[in-house]
Formats: structure tokens, sequence, C-alpha cells
């Protein structure tokens, strides 16, 4: 029989009954031990669950009714992280509406202690448009090299206009003269970079990542697009001595292209200009791959430098005009007041006949070029 089948009477019968067997010659002392201690738990638990019913009893007995057990169940309410906010179906989709219509209630109600969000800020925005929008200034070959700082308001960036040169010195001779140092101060002043394109009610009607993608890929990628136009504009409209305000740029005229050409601009570059690239229309770079392959075949006529593409610059087949630009990237700096990521109105009535809707993005960037002897712009001459 098992000890729950057991009365009290008989468990304790078999309690003495052990104490018997102990002097057994055949006695098994260590189940017989188990077995005692089993029985003692088995008379505590009975005894303690009698104690419990007559505590219930006592309760009914005094009116509080009867409570056999009270379990508490403890809230856990999980709390997101900025970056689980931001990759929330939810939160995706309450930004896409912020876009449409500049109201944030939505975006804001989502966030937690996490983030700190002032009336004038805006909002944080989703991973994948945080994303997108990295991508597309790093998938800019001349943006991805320039350097980039994010300060409110006007910003002066010195650079040397002229200095001494350093000297050697023996210990124990006449000090040195002391240097001189001229400074230039270049003030990079913010400019609105806009875009804007027209788009169907229906796409207005797309929810969440569809719509953002939509409106990224093609506001952020042209936006972008303009700003590396700019740095270009930047480098061949500086003047080639410099100023207390303007930084350098040299010139290297030619009147046809020739196999020399780059090589000619990288001896203009100061010692400073560690990085050269070469950035020039398609048309030209087929023009000077087309002298390589006609009679230098072995020779490379960009020298080992990496060449980028921009369109606004001359091709051979110009009259005259900018052919080409030869330098280190490092010397143009853009300030962006607000960030990088643009920022949107929209006008559903001007062409609401239509059903469309007029989306315009807009980017604060200053820029300019702000270190001298960092580059050299080859020119065509019409001579």
């Amino acid at each position: 029989m098992e000890f729950k089948d057991m009365t009290i009477e008989q468990l304790k019968e078999r309690r003495a009954a052990i104490a018997a067997e102990l002097d057994a010659p055949e006695a098994d002392l260590d189940a017989l031990e188990t077995e005692a201690r089993s029985i003692n738990e088995e008379i505590e638990a009975r005894k303690a669950a009698e104690a419990k019913k007559a505590e219930i009893r006592s309760a009914v007995a005094s009116g509080d009714g009867q409570t056999v057990e009270t379990f508490k169940k403890k809230e856990e309410r999980k709390e997101m992280n900025i970056d689980e906010i931001r990759n929330s179906t939810e939160y995706i989709d309450a930004f896409a509406e912020y876009i449409k219509s500049g109201d944030d209630t939505e975006c804001r109600a989502l966030l937690t202690d996490a983030v700190t969000v002032s009336g004038t800020a805006g909002v944080p925005v989703p991973t994948i448009v945080e994303d997108r929008i990295r991508t597309a200034w790093e998938n800019d070959e001349i943006m991805r090299r320039v350097r980039k700082t994010y300060i409110k308001g006007n910003l002066k960036v010195g650079f040397e206009l002229s200095a001494t040169a350093a000297v050697e010195h023996t210990e124990g001779a006449a000090a040195p003269t002391e240097e001189v140092l001229n400074l230039g101060v270049v003030e990079l002043v913010p400019k609105t970079l806009k875009k804007w394109i027209t788009i169907s009610d229906e796409v207005m009607d797309m929810k969440g990542s569809a719509f953002l993608d939509y409106i990224f890929d093609e506001i952020e990628y042209r936006i972008v697009k303009l700003a590396a136009d700019k740095v270009v504009a930047d480098i061949v409209a500086a003047p080639t001595t410099a100023t207390t305000s303007a930084a350098s740029v040299a010139n290297l005229t030619i009147s046809s292209i020739s196999i020399n050409d780059f090589i000619n601009a990288v001896a203009t570059l100061s010692d400073e200009a560690r990085n050269p690239v070469i950035i020039m229309n398609k048309a030209t770079y087929a023009a000077y791959k087309g002298l390589q392959n006609a009679a230098y075949y072995g020779v490379d006529p960009f020298d080992g430098m990496t060449v980028l593409f921009n369109n606004t610059l001359a091709a051979p087949s110009a009259a005259s005009g900018n052919l080409a630009i030869v330098g280190d990237l490092d010397g143009i700096q853009c300030n962006f007041t607000n960030g990088d990521q643009p920022s949107f109105k929209y006008d559903d009535l001007s062409l609401a006949e239509k059903d469309l809707v007029k989306v315009v993005g807009r980017l604060p960037m200053a820029h300019g070029v702000t270190a001298c002897g960092r580059f050299c712009v080859i020119k065509k001459s019409s001579t």
C-alpha cells in the first residue's frame, strides 16, 4: 500500500515497525532510513493540510468568505528601444503619413521615453529611410569623398593662405625666425537644393515602405546628384590665386587633348593632395581611351587615378570649356545645416483637376573649396 492511501494511524504503526526492524541482521539500513523519512514527510504534509483547512473554516465562520488561494500575475510590458520602434511596421506607416501631411502626431504617439523629441526637431526617421539616404550619398562617387559637417547656420572654415616653411635647427644655434602664417577664411552659406515631381493620387494612397521607397528613390537621388554638380561647379569657379576669402585652384589650359594632360595636371597639386581622382564627362573618358588605344596602347592616360563621371563638364567636341578636374576631394567641404535628409512639402490643390499631387523635396547645404593646391582644372581653349 502506498503512503498516500494509508491513514495517520497506519503510518505511525509502520514507523514503529521500522524501529524494530533496525536490529535485524539482514536489515537494509539505507532503505529503512528512506522509508522512515518519507513517512515523516507524509505525516507533516497532512498536518499542514489540516491546519490550512482549519484556517479557512475560521475565515468562513467570521464572514470573510472562503479564500482558497490567491494568485497574482505580474503584467509585463515590453519597452521597445529606439531601433525597434523605427523598424516597426506601425512606425513606418505613421512616418509615411507624416511625410504626406506634415502632421507628426501619430509618430510621436509611438515613441517612448527612449527618444527625446523637441517640438521643432522633427521625428526620427525609420531605419529603412535612413539606410536609403545613406546609400544615396555613398553611391555617389563624388559626394562620398567630400568632407561633410552638420553644423547650424553659416560656417567659416580657415585655410592656409601663405606660411613660411619649417626649418632644421641645430642645438645651441640661434633661434629660427618665427613662422609667418597668413590665414584665409571661406564662409559656407547654405542654399536650398530642391527637386519636385508630380505624382498621382494612386501613389499618394500607397502605404508605409512602398510610399517611402517611391519618394526617396526619386527625390533623394536627384538631390544628391545636384549636390555633386554643385561641388564640381565650386572647383571650376575657384580663383587661380587665393584671396582672404577664397582658396585657389590651379588651371591647365590645352588646345587639344594629349596623353600627358593628367600627368601634367597632377604636377600642379600640393603635397596635401594625397588621394587625387579625376572627374570628367564620359565622352571625355572615351576620347582619352581612344588616344591610348590608337597610339599609346601601353600607357594609362589617367596615370592609375580613379576616374569619376560628371556630365556638367564639357566634352572634347566642345569648342572650349572645363574639360576635367584632377584633385583630392577632401579639399571640398559640405555643411548640412539640418542634416542630410530632405524635407518634403505637398501641394494637392494646384493640380487637383488632373488628380495629381506636387511633391517638393528640399535640402539646405553649404559648399565650397576650403584648401589651396588640392585641385587642377583642365580647360580647353578655342585657340
